[in-house]
């Protein structure tokens, strides 16, 4: 999975986001869900696959890599 930037209306949810950018749900990670970057300008977040993020992300939206976060070294 990818991230993509994406604007919707404001007070989008993930099941718009699905709708207006013709994912399926096989697509889309739900666990993620749809994350608002800046709401008042309907900027939002969404992991989905790479195939889906060709189609879906607007120029400039994406796809951008998800490395996952981690502590370095050992715990103190």
């Amino acid at each position: 999975m990818v991230l993509i930037t994406v604007h919707l209306p404001t007070g989008a949810t993930l099941a718009d986001a699905r709708r207006e950018l013709g994912l399926t749900e096989e697509e889309v990670d739900d666990a993620y869900g749809l994350v608002p970057l800046d709401p008042g300008q309907g900027l939002y977040a969404l992991r989905v696959t790479e195939p889906a993020a060709r189609r879906a992300a607007p120029p400039g939206g994406g796809p951008y890599s998800d490395p996952p976060i981690e502590p370095f070294g050992p715990p103190r």
